[in-house]
């Protein structure tokens, strides 16, 4: 009998165990979400309609999968791009 060992990185060994580690996870994706949206739209999205349509879409979205209890797969790919949109608009407010 053989057996063969694959060799997983830190990501691939992550992502296999983000299932059992669910509740932690949406901690963090709550607490990152939920602040850089407010940092987002506190700088200055406030007084543009679409930057806030821009931040709230991608920021709601993420929030109502976290309650949908979505799979991990969906609920990362949507908090990297709430997380993408807020800090391109945090850097964009920031320089001006």
């Amino acid at each position: 009998m053989e057996t063969s060992v694959k060799n997983q990185s830190k990501l691939e060994t992550f992502l296999a165990n983000s299932e059992f580690n669910r509740f932690g996870i949406i901690c963090v994706v709550l607490t990152l979400v939920g602040c850089l949206g407010g940092i987002a739209v506190g700088l200055g999205a406030i007084e543009n309609t679409m930057a806030l349509v821009a931040v709230v879409i991608p920021t709601m979205f993420t929030l109502s999968m976290l309650i949908a209890v979505a799979p991990m797969s969906y609920l990362f790919f949507s908090a990297m791009i709430s997380i993408s949109v807020d800090l391109f608009l945090i850097a964009y407010y920031l320089i001006n």
